[in-house]
C-alpha cells in the first residue's frame, strides 16, 4: 500500500504514518495537509528511514487530505533541517516551521485588490484624511496595511476611496520580479579586488562547496568583490542569499544592489507586509527570486536553485537567534552551502574568532583586503583618558572630542558619536527618598526616553508615561536620570552647538524601512552635521563627509559577564571607527576611556588587531573556550521562582560527571526575572571531542518537569543573561 511518513509541524507530535490516496501524488518534501482526530494539519512527507516512528499497521491509516500546489522542499534543505534540529538540541518541527514561514504561500496563486492615491484631492480635507494622504504617498497595499501604515482607521480610507482619492489595483500576488542585470554598471576594481572578485566567480562556476573568509578592513570594496560572484550567478541562473545582520542594513544595501543591478533584489525580513513575504516566498519556491537579500529567517528558505551564500557582516551577534530555535546563522549558513554544494562567503572587517581558527586550519580559504579602496586611508585613532581630559560636571563629553566636533562644523563636514545605550537614561531616580524604576516583569530598570516621553524596558517592552513626581514618596521635581544614553548625549550637543543639525539613530528612530532611507539620504545630502547613535550606525554605512567619531564609552562593552565581551567590544568600536575618513578626506577617531591600558583599547589605539586577536586567542585556548572548547546552556524558566528553582536543582544533581565535560550552577541568571518569568541557568564547559548535544539529550530527555517549566537549551551561547 502507498503510505508516508509526515514530519508535522508540531513540537509536541512525533513522526505520524498517512495513507496517500492513488489520485495524489506525494513524494519527499512534498507539504501536506492531513486530519488529526477532528482537526486538519500541516505536514511534510520525510524519507522514513531519516525519520523514525513506531510502525502503525496499514488498516489504521487515514488517508492525506490534499497536497498543496508549491514544490516540494529540495533534499539539502531536508537535510539542513535535520542537522540544525540535531546540532542545536531543538525539535525538528520547530526547525521545519521557519522554512514554511509564509502560511499564505502555501495556497494556490490568484489576485488581490490594492489601493493607492489617485491625486486627486478631497473636498472634505479633516486631519485624518490629510495625515493619510501625506503618508501613503507612494504607496500601494491593502485596506488594511495601509491604514497600520498611515496610523489611521480603515473607515478613513474607505472614505478616500469613495471621494476618488484613492483607486484600487488588483494585482497578481504571486507576479514575478524584474530581471537583475549582471552587466548593468560593472564597476573599475583594483587589482588587489580584483583578484578576490575572480576566485569568487571561480568558485561560483566550480558548483561545488567552497567556504570562503573575506577578512576585509572597512571601506576597502568587499561588497564590490562579492558583487562579481553574485552577477555570475544570475549569469548562470542560479539564486543568490545574501544575509544581512539588521534589517537597518538593508535600505543601505539595496541601493547599491539597485545601482549594481539595475532593478532592487528580494528583501526579506519581519516588516514586511504579508502578502510581499507571499510574493517572496513563492518565487524563492519556483526560482523567480534571483537575489534574496534578508535576515537570519531567510537562510530556512526553500531556495530552488541556489548558487551562492553571502554572510555580510558575519562576526555580528545579531545571527544568533536567543529563543526558539537557538541557532547562528552564520555557521547554518556554511552547513546549507554544504549540502547545496555551492561557495559561501562570510564577509566581514572584524571577523569573529572562531571564523578566523576555521580559516587558520584550513577549512575556510582565507582571501584578505587590508587597504582602503581608491584615495581613502584609515583614520587616525586617538584615546582620550577620562581620569585626565576630565567633563565638565553633568557632561559626558570631554574638552579633546568637544574641540574636534567644532573643528568638523567650522569646515562644514560631519561628525558621529557612539554610544551603545539607547534612550535618555538608564536609570532614574528619586533624590528625596530614592525610589528606582523598575519593570515589573523583569528585573531590570526602566530606561527613560524623553523624545517619547516614557520609561521604557529594553527586554520586554513594559512602558509608563514619564512621571512628574516620585511614585513613592509623591515629591515633585526631585527624579534624576543617571548616566547617559544617545538622547542625552544628543542633548549636550545641541547645548554646545545650538546650531549643529543633529540626529539621533538608535531602533527607536529609525523603526521601519522608510525612517532608515530618509536619514540616509539626510546624511548624504549633508543635511545633518553630528550623528548620535548606537551599534546600529557601526557597520554598512558610507557617508563621504564624514570624518570624525567619537566613542562616548568605550569601558560600557566590558562590563557584565559576557565572555566574548573582550572581542565584541573591539569588533564594534573597531566597525564605528571605519565610518570616519571613508572617502578622499582623512578621517579620525576619539576614543574616550577610564581604562586605557584595557588590552582592547590599546589594541584599537596602536591599530594593532593582530596582537590582539592572538592574546584573546591565548586566553580562550587557556580557559578551553570556543573554539577551542565547547560552550552549551541549559535556562529554566518559569512564573512560578519555587517551581524554577527546583527544576534546575534537579537537573544540577543529575549532571553526567564525564572528564571532558564540566557543569557550572544552576544559579539565578543576571536577568533573574524576564517577561514575568524566573529564571535560572546552567553552563557546560565540554572539550571539543565530547559527545555534547548526544549528552544533553540522554540526561534531559528522561526528566519530568512541573507544567509550568520551561528548559531551553542553547549551544554555542552568545548571551549569558
Amino acid at each position: 500500500m502507498n503510505r508516508v511518513r509526515l514530519l508535522v509541524l508540531n513540537a509536541a507530535l512525533g513522526p505520524l504514518d498517512y495513507r496517500v490516496p492513488d489520485d495524489l501524488h506525494v513524494e519527499p518534501g512534498s507539504i501536506v495537509v492531513a486530519p488529526l482526530g477532528p482537526r486538519q494539519v500541516l505536514g511534510i512527507a520525510w524519507e522514513s528511514e531519516r525519520l523514525p516512528g513506531a510502525e502503525v499497521p496499514d488498516a489504521r491509516l487515514r488517508p492525506i487530505l490534499d497536497v498543496l500546489p508549491v514544490p516540494p522542499l529540495p533534499a539539502p534543505l531536508r537535510r539542513l533541517i535535520e542537522w540544525t534540529a540535531e546540532y542545536y538540541c531543538a525539535a525538528m518541527a520547530s526547525v521545519a516551521r521557519m522554512s514554511l514561514s509564509s502560511s499564505a504561500a502555501l495556497r494556490g496563486g490568484g489576485t488581490i485588490t490594492e489601493y493607492r492615491l489617485t491625486g486627486v484631492m478631497p473636498s472634505r480635507l479633516t486631519p485624518q484624511r490629510d495625515a493619510a494622504i501625506s503618508a501613503l504617498d507612494g504607496e500601494q497595499g491593502t485596506i488594511r496595511e495601509l491604514a497600520d501604515l498611515a496610523g489611521v482607521s480603515e473607515a478613513v480610507l474607505r472614505g478616500l476611496v469613495n471621494a476618488g482619492v484613492m483607486e484600487p489595483v488588483v494585482v497578481d500576488i504571486d507576479r514575478a520580479y524584474p530581471p537583475a542585470d549582471p552587466n548593468h554598471a560593472a564597476p573599475t576594481l583594483s587589482d588587489l579586488q580584483t583578484g578576490v572578485a575572480d576566485r569568487f566567480v571561480e568558485a561560483v562556476k566550480a558548483r561545488k562547496f567552497a567556504p570562503f573568509l573575506l577578512d576585509g578592513v572597512t571601506g576597502s570594496g568587499k561588497t564590490e568583490t562579492y558583487f562579481e560572484a553574485v552577477a555570475e550567478a544570475i549569469r548562470m541562473g542560479r539564486q543568490v542569499l545574501v544575509l544581512l545582520p539588521e534589517i537597518a542594513l538593508t535600505e543601505n544595501f539595496l541601493k547599491r544592489f539597485e545601482s549594481r543591478f539595475g532593478v532592487p533584489p528580494v528583501v526579506w525580513h519581519s516588516s514586511q507586509k504579508q502578502s510581499e513575504r507571499r510574493r517572496a516566498w513563492r518565487q524563492v519556491a519556483e526560482g523567480g527570486a534571483q537575489v534574496v537579500v534578508g535576515a537570519r529567517s531567510a537562510l530556512f528558505l526553500p531556495y530552488a536553485n541556489l548558487g551562492l551564500i553571502i554572510v555580510d557582516e558575519a562576526h555580528e551577534v545579531s545571527f544568533k537567534q536567543d529563543d526558539g530555535v537557538r541557532y547562528n546563522a552564520r555557521d547554518v549558513a556554511v552547513m546549507r552551502g554544504r549540502f547545496e554544494q555551492i561557495p559561501v562567503v562570510l564577509a566581514s572587517a572584524t571577523p569573529a574568532l572562531e571564523s578566523l581558527q576555521m580559516a587558520e586550519a584550513g577549512v575556510y580559504e582565507k582571501v584578505d583586503l587590508p587597504s582602503r579602496f581608491g584615495e581613502a586611508s584609515l583614520p587616525e585613532i586617538a584615546v582620550v583618558d577620562l581620569r585626565e581630559q576630565v567633563p565638565p560636571r553633568g557632561r559626558w563629553l570631554a574638552p579633546p572630542l568637544v574641540a574636534g566636533i567644532e573643528e568638523r562644523l567650522a569646515r562644514g563636514e560631519q561628525s558621529l558619536l557612539f554610544l551603545n545605550r539607547r534612550g535618555y537614561a538608564p536609570l532614574t531616580l528619586c533624590r528625596n527618598c530614592g525610589f528606582r524604576f523598575q519593570c515589573p516583569n523583569c528585573s531590570a530598570w526602566l530606561v527613560e526616553h524623553r523624545l517619547s516621553k516614557r520609561l521604557a524596558c529594553h527586554h520586554c517592552g513594559h512602558e509608563v508615561p514619564s512621571p512628574s513626581q516620585c511614585p513613592e514618596c509623591g515629591e515633585a521635581d526631585c527624579l534624576t536620570a543617571c548616566g547617559p544614553g544617545v538622547e542625552r548625549i544628543a542633548d549636550e550637543v545641541a547645548q554646545i552647538f545650538p546650531d549643529a543639525r543633529t540626529a539621533v539613530v538608535t531602533s527607536d528612530t529609525l523603526s521601519n524601512p522608510e525612517k532608515i532611507a530618509a536619514f540616509v539620504d539626510a546624511a548624504e545630502s549633508g543635511a545633518i552635521d553630528v550623528i548620535v547613535g548606537t551599534q546600529l550606525v557601526t557597520k554598512g554605512y558610507h557617508f563621504p563627509e564624514l570624518t570624525l567619531v567619537g566613542v562616548v564609552d568605550a569601558d560600557l562593552g566590558l562590563e557584565g559577564g559576557d565572555l566574548r565581551a573582550a572581542e565584541r567590544s573591539y569588533q564594534q568600536i573597531a566597525q564605528v571607527a571605519g565610518r570616519a575618513g571613508r572617502a578622499s578626506k582623512p578621517g579620525e577617531v576619539l576614543i574616550q576611556t577610564r581604562h586605557p591600558d584595557a588590552p582592547v583599547i590599546a589594541a584599537l589605539a596602536a591599530g594593532d588587531r593582530d596582537a590582539f586577536y592572538a592574546a584573546e586567542t591565548d586566553a580562550r585556548r587557556h580557559a578551553g573556550a570556543p573554539p577551542f572548547g565547547r560552550w552549551a546552556a541549559i535556562i529554566v524558566s518559569s512564573e512560578d521562582e519555587a517551581e524554577a528553582r527546583e527544576a534546575a536543582q534537579n537537573i544540577g544533581r543529575a549532571a553526567p560527571r564525564l572528564d571532558d565535560l564540566a557543569v557550572f550552577g544552576p544559579a539565578p541568571a543576571p536577568l533573574s526575572l524576564l517577561r514575568g518569568r524566573y529564571r535560572y541557568r546552567l553552563l557546560i564547559n565540554a572539550r571539543r571531542s565530547a559527545a555534547l548535544q548526544q549528552t544533553i539529550r540522554e540526561w534531559l530527555d528522561p526528566m519530568e518537569f512541573a507544567p509550568g517549566v520551561r528548559i531551553g537549551v542553547d549551544i554555542d551561547p552568545y548571551s549569558f543573561v
